[in-house]
């Protein structure tokens, strides 16, 4: 510490000499944007007559954003440095002397030669340096940074390899995705969804340094002798008017993986949404590539695929259906979300069982060092999320609990078949995180939603998702570990009408997957990150049921036999960083699925179309007997290269098998909708996808930039015939048809990240064709021919922002605009035995009207001060502003003679919601 307090002290009595000059009302007008400190000194030097002095390590790191006119020097250097760790010092003459941690003063204490010291002050640093006031935190981690820390100990060889955890101070949670590294030249890596890092550099002394999105950065000054241990934590950032942003996470142009989109809690904090609920999947439908079938759809279909062709799962739980209330709502709470991740392409090898992405959503642990909550009340929803530790600092507990209280949003419908309906839905995720201790962790999560609702009938559906999960990773060593996971899910629905006695029913189906994983993690060398793994899914279904209800009913019972599978898969992928400008990942998997019995295969005259007509014979399969068997290699294949420090082009190649699939003949999720196994006559799924792409950082606006052009092959696709059944059919093989596909597009993606003004804009040109050809003419759909899937919708762009008024204030506008899906219509009408019929165009020939939409929202957060007891804040959103009357569907009468077809809307008129929001620490 001499060497500082001897500099400053030269500094301090220089500025005494010097003849005195006022500079106390010396005005800066300036605007920048994303600049480096160094940029911006140089800035107004070049303009004033003004001179910087600092250390370039203490500001190296740091980017500013300012906007202002005639702002006094003091205030302008006072706004800038508001949340960093810098602090300043005028002195007559025009210097400006920068320092860290410490003011500096021209003049000693009044008191200083009479030995006593103000109480903040140590006798080692005698009036020059007068500490800020701190949070209690920040002393320990000022000291932390400024210690030589020794890591390993001294042994052969050249390099050494650290590890260890990034956590958060206040919560103790870990923290995915911060960037640790060394300068000079740069050396890094980041953390993974456990907060870990592994790192191998030269011996020797080094500056690491650490940042995060949200968090303060930090350094620690190591000394390398050998293998060891380092952990760090992270406070929060609270940037006061959004005037200095730091990006810290990794850009796109580092990432190997192409379509791969990361989703932050903040950007759902912040989107404008139906009802006012923040909403993980409505972020996921302004990405490119992503849609829906139309306004409050169930699931989303990525790259022209099916909503069954998308594995979601949350806490490693698999979830069948993602939505409540018809999909105006998702089925997460965000309050509880760690990440969400969805891949689109360049899909990993330890990922696998659809064909076309992955949606990854990871629960928080919750806080380990105190009592929180949290939640949110609107005229549609109530939440509410608690946390906490279980033992200080070891273990943690969090539990989120939403439903929902909406009877009075059916009578905005202007449907008067619908708004007489009645609707309920709640969910409830909780998570137990356990650290054991530094080489074991161990965690349970579970998660359960329901959804109960009547439209305008009698009839009630109810449909449920359950899951849960247990967790244990241990450390063999820095370099190598391993994650061994079991897991259940349970999904199913069911149907009661008893209006009419004569006809009362109840219809049923449920779904259980058993899940088990063991997942390792070795790094052999620097440049590789290996992964390898033994998965297995077993599946038990019960197909569908229809029973009659009282004794009146004339309902025929029946119940289909259950299906049962199981599906294993091994896998090994490697990322190789070949050099700082070219990385590559190579990854195999290698899956298989068997079809168990009981139940019963139907035989049919092979040159016949398959019709229960044409059945030859029954083949019968007792308990555990193999039925079907299936399998093959999943090949997985990215790359990255480096053009230039922020411009990088990418390629992938990936082979997907999925062997359970989703039958509906209706165009979203339904609760009728029922799952399947593969079969003799259901054949996996299997696609095929390359896509490559440019992706371009521009640093000084804040901005990314991305273009990616991909292309689909798709085989055994379950095509329905017109007029098919799929509720409780013993032979659902006769209405299914085997088709291919092809989807390819092209997707632009820019966004703005720092600033006042920030958000994104996409846009997506895509096409997507199936074509369902056979020898038999009942088997063949528009004659064979390619014809535009359900979810062909060339055109998509989502244009997003938000606009940080001031420290409290934001406003957000979204625009959306689609063009409209394709749709089969009746065109004209034919007698047949005296009744007239309508006859139907070909297949998805016609398109619904385009949609456009616009939604506005404003949050108003409370003051900002940091050891205050609630948080709270205000949410007011307005969706569909412009009241614009989207057609969800088409459908056709016939009066008279005269075929009439007209549009069926979900919202047709601006919905105002206003939330409120609260958190208690």
């Amino acid at each position: 510490m001499k060497t500082p307090i001897i500099f400053f002290s030269f500094l301090v009595f220089s500025a005494t000499i010097l003849s005195a000059q006022n500079v106390d009302e010396l005005r800066i007008s300036a605007h920048y944007s994303d600049l480096s400190f160094s940029e911006l000194v140089n800035d107004i030097e070049a303009r004033y007559s003004v001179r910087f002095f600092y250390a370039e390590e203490w500001t190296d790191s740091l980017r500013f954003t300012f906007s202002g006119e005639n702002i006094l020097l003091g205030q302008f250097l006072t706004q800038i440095f508001s949340d960093t760790r810098l602090r300043f010092y005028i002195e007559d003459k025009g210097k400006i002397f920068i320092t860290r941690d410490y003011s500096v003063s021209a003049h000693l204490p009044e008191d200083y030669f009479s030995g006593r010291l103000p109480a903040n002050q140590s006798p080692a640093e005698p009036g020059i340096f007068a500490p800020e006031e701190k949070t209690e935190a920040s002393p320990s981690l000022s000291n932390i940074e400024n210690t030589l820390i020794k890591i390993g100990s001294k042994g052969p060889g050249s390099s050494a390899t650290i590890a260890g955890y990034v956590r958060d101070i206040k919560t103790g949670e870990p923290l995915e995705g911060v960037t640790i590294f060394k300068q000079n030249p740069v050396q890094g890596t980041i953390t993974d969804a456990y907060g870990y890092f592994v790192l191998t550099l030269p011996k020797g002394q080094y500056d690491l340094l650490f940042r995060y999105v949200g968090r303060k950065n930090t350094q620690r000054k190591i000394d390398l002798l050998g293998d060891g241990k380092l952990d760090v934590e992270m406070e929060e950032e609270i940037i006061a008017l959004k005037e200095v942003l730091i990006v810290n996470e990794r850009s796109s142009v580092e990432q190997v993986s192409t379509g791969v989109a990361k989703i932050s809690l903040q950007e759902i904090r912040t989107i404008p949404t139906v009802l006012g609920e923040a909403d993980v999947m409505k972020i996921t439908l302004t990405l490119p590539g992503v849609q829906s079938v139309g306004e409050g759809a169930s699931g989303f279909n990525v790259r022209g695929g099916n909503t069954d062709q998308n594995l979601i799962t949350i806490g490693d739980g698999v979830v069948y259906n993602p939505n409540h209330l018809f999909g105006f709502f998702s089925a997460f709470n965000p309050e509880v979300i760690k990440s969400a991740n969805l891949y689109k392409s360049g899909i990993q090898a330890q990922y696998g069982g659809r064909v076309s992405s992955v949606f990854d959503i990871d629960i928080r642990d919750g806080n380990k060092k105190a009592f929180s909550m949290a939640g949110g009340i609107s005229p549609v929803t109530g939440k509410i999320t608690l946390e906490g530790p279980l033992k200080h600092d070891q273990s943690s507990w969090i539990l989120g609990i939403r439903s929902t209280y909406s009877q009075w949003l059916w009578g905005l419908l202007e449907n008067a078949n619908i708004n007489n309906s009645r609707a309920f839905f709640g969910d409830v995720i909780g998570k137990i995180h356990y650290q054991i201790n530094d080489k074991n962790t161990f965690s349970i999560s579970g998660y359960t939603s329901r959804d109960n609702f009547r439209l305008n009938t009698d009839t009630t559906f109810q449909y449920a998702n359950y899951n849960a999960t247990a967790r244990f990773r241990h450390m063999f060593n820095n370099r190598f570990s391993g994650l061994f996971s079991a897991g259940y899910t349970n999904y199913g629905y069911q149907i009661q009408s008893e209006k009419n006695p004569a006809t009362a029913f109840e219809l049923g189906y449920g779904i259980n997957q058993f899940s088990l994983k063991n997942d390792f993690e070795v790094f052999p060398h620097p440049d590789h990150r290996v992964k390898f793994g033994v998965q297995a899914n077993m599946y038990s279904l019960r197909p569908g049921s229809i029973y009659p209800t009282g004794d009146s009913s004339v309902i025929k019972p029946v119940a289909i036999s259950p299906e049962n599978g199981v599906e294993p898969a091994i896998y090994i992928g490697d990322e190789y960083e070949i050099s700082t400008r070219l990385s590559v990942y190579g990854g195999l998997r290698v899956s298989g699925f068997a079809l168990l019995g009981p139940g019963e295969v139907y035989t049919y005259d092979e040159n016949l179309p398959r019709e229960t007509d044409f059945i030859t014979d029954t083949t019968t399969y007792a308990s555990g007997k193999i039925i079907k068997t299936y399998g093959g290699p999943e090949l997985r294949i990215s790359g990255r290269y480096k053009l230039k420090e922020e411009l990088s082009v990418k390629f992938s190649y990936d082979q997907n098998r999925q062997y359970i699939h989703m039958l509906t003949n209706t165009v979203a999720i339904s609760p009728t909708d029922t799952w399947r196994l593969s079969s003799p006559y259901l054949k996996p799924q299997i696609g095929n996808q390359f896509a490559t792409g440019l992706y371009k950082n521009i640093p000084a606006q804040g901005l990314e930039f991305s273009v990616e052009v991909y292309y689909k092959i798709l085989q055994n696709l379950p095509e329905y015939k017109a007029g098919a059944d799929l509720v409780v059919n013993k032979v659902i093989e006769t209405d299914i048809i085997s088709a291919k596909g092809k989807s390819y597009g092209v997707e632009l993606f820019l966004r703005k990240k720092s600033g006042k003004l920030n958000g994104w804009v996409s846009y997506t040109w895509s096409r997507t064709f199936v074509k369902a050809d056979s020898p038999f003419p009942s088997e063949r759909i528009n004659n064979g021919r390619f014809y535009p899937s359900n979810f062909d919708r060339p055109h998509n762009l989502s244009v997003i922002t938000n606009y940080k008024a001031n420290r409290r204030l934001n406003v957000s506008l979204n625009f959306t605009y689609i063009s409209g899906r394709p749709t089969t219509i009746p065109i004209t009408q034919y007698q047949l035995s005296g009744a007239s019929l309508p006859f139907f165009s070909e297949r998805n020939k016609y398109r619904i009207p385009d949609y456009i939409r616009l939604d506005a929202g404003l949050n108003l957060e409370g003051n900002h001060k940091v050891n205050k007891l609630i948080h709270s804040s205000w949410s007011l959103s307005v969706y569909n502003v412009t009241g614009r009357n989207n057609a969800y569907s088409v459908f056709s009468t016939v009066t008279n003679g005269t075929i009439s077809t007209y549009k069926l809307s979900v919202f047709s008129q601006a919905i105002p919601t206003l939330t409120y929001n609260f958190r208690f620490i």
